[in-house]
């Protein structure tokens, strides 16, 4: 039995504590905002999985000191945008505890990565990334489900594995933190466009195209930051894409079909009402390419679509249009 501090009461923080609640360990998680605090804590429910009973042992506070200070390690699940601030609000009772960061995306400000951010505020921290394809709404009723866990302290890994695993959950271990970070960043803007695809009336045909023309920019684009080519074709590149792009549990889709039906990003995120991490990854992936002049042609697209108005089926055309070029 350990205790786990889980930092964010979102779906994927509240589908990851009811998991290691059922394996008999004391989750504590920490909200900023009372009245979810209170749901948790009275009711056993979370608004963003209301189907869900919460079991007993997991507590809410919005202490940070109160979920991290006895934890054996924390979990760090809040949206990208804020992760900087809270970490700087929290990581005064880190100490020596693994930092695992479960949250897919970037700083948009700085274009950096989640583990560069973590590490910048808390130079000596212990981190590690969980990823993979993983819904929250499958997880927090014990679907089947495949993560895969990087760090360079091996130790932490090991740890990971022997926290999570169980009959419906499997941890694979990697050293390739850049690449399993970006695995999961970099999908969601590939879910997004695959959401388009169907709100504009594609067919099958279409879609498959876009996921696999959609790798070959993550992987692209990921291996000139840093990520292994092969850990782009594994669970939190390829699985990961698959799994966001054909599910009605994501909300990038979600948010491009509700684009390519005609919808404004603002009507799109209040019919999503949760974080929507690809629109901001979207601008971020635009700018790292054109920095390392990278050949991402779907990425640009949509960049057009989201911040410069394109309408989604000029965009298709402009994609189709493209100089022949040999398959790469």
């Amino acid at each position: 039995m350990k205790n786990i501090a889980i930092i964010g009461s979102g779906s994927w923080g509240v589908a990851l504590a009811i998991h290691l609640s059922k394996l008999g360990n004391n989750i504590k998680i920490w909200s900023y905002m009372e009245e979810e605090k209170d749901l948790i804590n009275n009711e056993h429910k979370c608004k963003f999985l209301p189907d869900v009973v919460l079991p007993e042992n997991i507590i809410c506070y919005t202490s940070f000191k109160e979920v991290i200070e006895e934890a054996d390690c924390i979990l760090h699940v809040t949206p990208s945008k804020v992760t900087r601030d809270v970490v700087k609000q929290y990581k005064y009772f880190v100490g020596d505890k693994p930092v695992i960061i479960c949250t897919k995306g970037f700083e948009k400000e700085s274009l950096k990565t989640l583990d560069e951010v973590v590490l910048e505020e808390m130079p000596n921290a212990k981190i590690g990334v969980l990823s993979g394809p993983s819904h929250a709404e499958e997880v927090s009723i014990g679907s089947h489900t495949l993560l895969v866990c990087a760090s360079k302290y091996p130790e932490i890994t090991k740890q990971m594995q022997d926290l999570f695993m169980c009959d419906t959950m499997r941890i694979y271990t990697s050293t390739d933190v850049k690449g399993v970070e970006l695995g999961g960043a970099l999908k969601n803007i590939i879910a997004f466009c695959a959401g388009v695809t169907y709100g504009i009336g594609m067919g099958d045909n279409a879609f498959a195209a876009l996921i696999t023309r959609g790798l070959s920019e993550i992987a692209r684009l990921g291996i000139q930051l840093g990520g292994r080519k092969e850990t782009f074709y594994g669970l939190s590149g390829l699985g990961d894409l698959i799994v966001t792009c054909m599910s009605d549990h994501s909300r990038n889709r979600k948010a491009g079909v509700l684009i390519g039906q005609g919808k404004s990003i603002e009507e799109t995120k209040k019919e999503v009402g949760m974080v929507i991490e690809s629109i901001d990854n979207i601008e971020v992936a635009y700018q790292l390419g054109k920095k390392y002049n990278i050949d991402i042609p779907i990425i640009n697209t949509v960049y057009k679509v989201i911040y410069e108005n394109l309408d989604p089926k000029e965009a298709l055309k402009t994609l189709m249009n493209r100089a022949k070029k040999e398959e790469d």
